[in-house]
């Protein structure tokens, strides 16, 4: 079977040869080297942009042009395609507008700079926001959800798929409504603005527009599945009230979701922290067909991944929930033990893609990470017995 047959079985309720494995980011350049893939990194490129004159025109040309951005993936791809992840995403929002020595401010508002970890991975960590004033907010130029590179990337990928149909299924990824959003002001401004609830509700909808835009091309275009990136909590709870969420990004969402199903597509939601207090109406309302990450490690026990599949199980499909703090600390045994866990009390019927709590960062160790993937190919073949 097919990585793109494989995932949408999945994600419609229906069993699949083996569960599928997902990863939102991996960003590990110990894990690429165990596997004999060498490592890309961004940050050296920036370098040399901030010294050229046309640097802006230079990189939304480069990151315009499928064959330059392919280029791009094709490390990503073949770790992808030796570790068994199924699902590749790529991405279409999130670009840089701004090139600074240290990063650069992306088309929302959101500082970003290169850090590197003690083995060289590179990784792009968020500073502060840009606005510091819904008067700086609307002096800034929208981004443009028509611009040639938010295609280029799901094409460059729908590509390397179409070359490795057996083990790739590209997923272009998007950003949503909330975090580009408290990011671009910086919370302490972020809260000031849910203070005025005209201003607030012009942010929001103006991200709401763009993700629609970007996911009907998306969708019109052959995309099967997408992948909003969008944290709507943290560890302790939500970024705000749930109220705000109703107001502000169900409608939306909503839309989004109703868009991509006339499509064929479905929409995976990316969002870390504990989500309890929205997940029915995430479910029931805006009709979302994946959750990423489950995170494991919030402070509610009651967020708990085994206890939504019973109570949405048969509506939603869930994704990840190995903690990361097992894949860079856990034994091996323990390891394996969740693991089985996870593919034999959810995997049976469909319904479960195999991933970690949040990401793959660079404190996992190649042997834990390993052991995750060896547990899918023992007890992650159908048919699944169940839990014992």
């Amino acid at each position: 079977m097919d990585a793109q047959t494989r995932v949408l079985r999945t994600l419609s309720h229906q069993e699949p040869d083996k569960v599928p494995m997902f990863e939102s980011t991996f960003t590990n350049d110990t894990i690429m080297k165990d596997y004999g893939v060498k490592p890309g990194h961004l940050g050296p490129l920036y370098r040399v942009l901030t010294y050229l004159p046309f640097r802006h025109k230079i990189l939304n040309f480069t990151l315009s042009k499928k064959g330059l951005v392919q280029k791009g993936l094709e490390s990503m791809a073949e770790l992808y395609r030796k570790a068994g992840i199924d699902i590749f995403p790529t991405v279409t929002s999130l670009f840089p507008r701004k090139i600074l020595k240290d990063g650069f401010i992306d088309e929302f508002g959101r500082h970003m700079h290169f850090e590197y970890y003690k083995d060289g991975t590179e990784i792009i960590g968020y500073v502060d926001g840009y606005f510091d004033s819904f008067e700086v907010y609307e002096s800034w130029e929208l981004p443009d959800s028509s611009a040639e590179m938010r295609m280029a990337g799901y094409l460059a990928g729908k590509e390397l798929q179409d070359k490795h149909p057996d083990d790739l299924f590209c997923l272009p990824a998007t950003s949503g409504l909330m975090e580009c959003t408290w990011e671009g002001f910086g919370l302490k401004t972020f809260s000031r603005l849910l203070q005025k609830r005209s201003q607030a509700k012009k942010v929001f909808d103006d991200r709401g527009k763009f993700t629609l835009e970007v996911i009907k091309r998306l969708s019109e275009k052959g995309a099967k599945a997408i992948l909003i990136f969008d944290d709507y909590g943290f560890k302790n709870g939500l970024f705000m009230r749930p109220a705000y969420y109703e107001d502000y990004i169900f409608p939306w969402l909503s839309c989004i979701c109703s868009a991509a199903h006339k499509n064929g597509c479905k929409i995976l939601l990316h969002s870390d922290g504990d989500l309890t207090e929205i997940l029915d109406g995430l479910i029931n309302t805006c009709h979302i067909d994946g959750l990423n990450p489950i995170e494991p490690t919030t402070a509610n026990p009651n967020y708990d991944i085994f206890k939504i599949h019973e109570k949405y199980g048969d509506k939603i499909t869930l994704i990840g929930n190995v903690p990361p703090n097992m894949l860079s600390t856990g034994e091996l045994s323990e390891i394996e033990s969740y693991s089985k866990k996870l593919l034999q009390t959810i995997g049976p019927g469909g319904g479960y893609i195999l991933a970690s709590g949040h990401s793959i960062n660079p404190a996992v160790t190649p042997d834990r990470w390993k052991k995750m993937v060896e547990a899918r190919d023992t007890y992650g073949t159908y048919p699944i017995q169940g839990s014992s």
